[in-house]
């Protein structure tokens, strides 16, 4: 019993070492309105020791901003007979929107591979959920076409110098949200990394949201959607005829 004590009082003491993260973000909510292009979200905070103090070690700072998850599925486009068509396909349960990696080094200088695969520290690391049996090869190709499809999509990206850290005390990173961010609560999961062993995590929250008429629109296509699909063939209807209308005055 004594020993098992003496045990927990070492952890308890090691615990006490580790520094604490007091994370912020610019905007806690961001507004998606008519001619939105996209915004630019500051992630700051500060590194202190148990005491309230700076902290006395040198830090390396990873920050993770994901967005909401989604099932998607991926089809491989084949080109036969001088024809492109659907080949193979597979399905992924959760596939973040949005994915940004921003860190003060490049991440294999930081931590090993276990460990990045553990926290999701970049683009190679990022869990995806197929569904149903999938060949580690061809989930592997699948993943690899969803990544490079998103990171032209600027939707996924990785900068290994987008976290600048001060006196081993306060850190900040940009991370840029293209106009085509999909809504819902995003998280910015910040870690302090030393010898390879992250020692102390913290998680902001961001709300990115319609307003306006874009928000009516999207909860009446939600809620609506019947409705919805029929006045959007109505429009197009109606579009094109008063289109053929004017060309044939001309």
């Amino acid at each position: 019993m004594r020993a098992l004590f003496a045990l927990l009082a070492l952890v308890l003491l090691g615990a006490a070492r580790d520094p604490i993260l007091v994370p912020e973000v610019s905007q806690h909510e961001i507004q998606v309105r008519q001619g939105f292009t996209g915004t630019d979200l500051l992630l700051f905070g500060a590194i202190l020791d148990p005491s309230g103090t700076r902290a006395g070690r040198d830090y390396d700072i990873v920050v993770v901003l994901k967005g909401p998850t989604e099932p998607i599925r991926l089809r491989e486009k084949q080109k036969i007979a001088g024809i492109w068509i659907n080949a193979d396909s597979t399905a992924f349960r959760s596939a973040p929107s949005f994915f940004a990696v921003a860190s003060s080094r490049p991440i294999g200088q930081i931590v090993d591979e276990r460990t990045a695969a553990i926290y999701e520290l970049g683009l190679n690391w990022l869990q995806l959920s197929p569904i149903g049996a999938i060949d580690p090869e061809e989930q592997t190709r699948f993943s690899s076409g969803l990544v490079d499809l998103r990171q032209r999509q600027g939707l996924y990206s990785e900068n290994s110098k987008g976290v600048v850290v001060n006196e081993q005390v306060l850190y900040q990173a940009r991370i840029s949200l293209p106009s085509s961010v999909q809504t819902g609560t995003y998280t910015a999961e910040t870690f302090a990394i030393t010898k390879g062993r992250v020692v102390a995590s913290a998680t902001a929250k961001v709300e990115v949201r319609k307003i306006g008429f874009e928000r009516f629109v999207a909860v009446f296509a939600q809620h609506e959607s019947l409705l919805y699909g029929l006045l959007v063939v109505a429009v197009s209807v109606g579009m094109g005829w008063l289109a053929g209308r004017l060309f044939a005055m001309v």
